[in-house]
């Protein structure tokens, strides 16, 4: 939805004020969040906190949030939201912006996860970033294992958390979801997981330099 006087839509409208807001806020001074429009954030407006210096200095160049942006409206969202307008826009907006910045911040502590496995094994991963080799540094971070474990806790999760609450004594032996769960477990596996291992390259060819 576009509004008047402002080139974009209603949600980016939405994410661009916040994200000024927040960062006046000193929200991304930590290195756990990455802002979706970082163009003129305008600066801090808090006392400097003294974070701890975890991650490499070029952690800050890794933001793949216009990858996020674009897989969140072209391709989760039509998985369960139906059209229509029900005229909540500003509570459809709000909600965009929060779902968004969760799902940001879950991929980007693939920055984290990165820093963490080097520090294990840094001699597996220095060949492979100094050739600038993403191709190698990918299968060095791939757990099958691991990850469909990941997936399937998900999934679990989403079937444990996202059930219809009814008093109807008919109804209650039947489950029903406010959200597929099979939902749950396919974001995971095609887009949480892999921007999450596509953050971890990112990281790790700028770790050595």
């Amino acid at each position: 939805m576009s509004i008047p006087g402002f080139c974009g839509s209603l949600v980016e409208f939405v994410f661009k004020n916040t994200e000024a807001i927040q960062a006046k806020a000193g929200r991304y001074k930590s290195p756990e969040e990455n802002p979706f429009f970082p163009e003129n954030l305008p600066p801090s407006e808090v006392p400097y906190y003294p974070f701890s210096k975890i991650l490499h200095p070029k952690a800050a160049l890794v933001n793949i949030n216009k990858s996020i942006w674009k897989m969140y409206f072209d391709e989760l969202l039509p998985l369960f939201a139906t059209s229509g307008d029900n005229g909540n826009y500003a509570q459809t907006a709000a909600s965009d912006l929060l779902l968004l910045q969760a799902i940001s911040r879950r991929i980007h502590y693939g920055k984290f996860v990165a820093e963490v496995k080097f520090r294990e094994s840094p001699q597996d991963y220095e060949p492979a970033i100094r050739a600038q080799d993403q191709e190698a540094l990918m299968k060095l971070l791939t757990f099958e294992s691991v990850e469909e474990m990941v997936r399937k806790r998900v999934e679990k999760k989403a079937m444990v958390f996202g059930q219809e609450v009814s008093l109807d004594s008919d109804e209650r032996n039947k489950t029903k979801y406010k959200v597929d769960p099979s939902i749950a477990f396919r974001l995971y596996e095609q887009w949480v997981i892999p921007l999450t291992k596509q953050v971890e390259v990112e990281y790790l060819l700028r770790r050595l330099h």
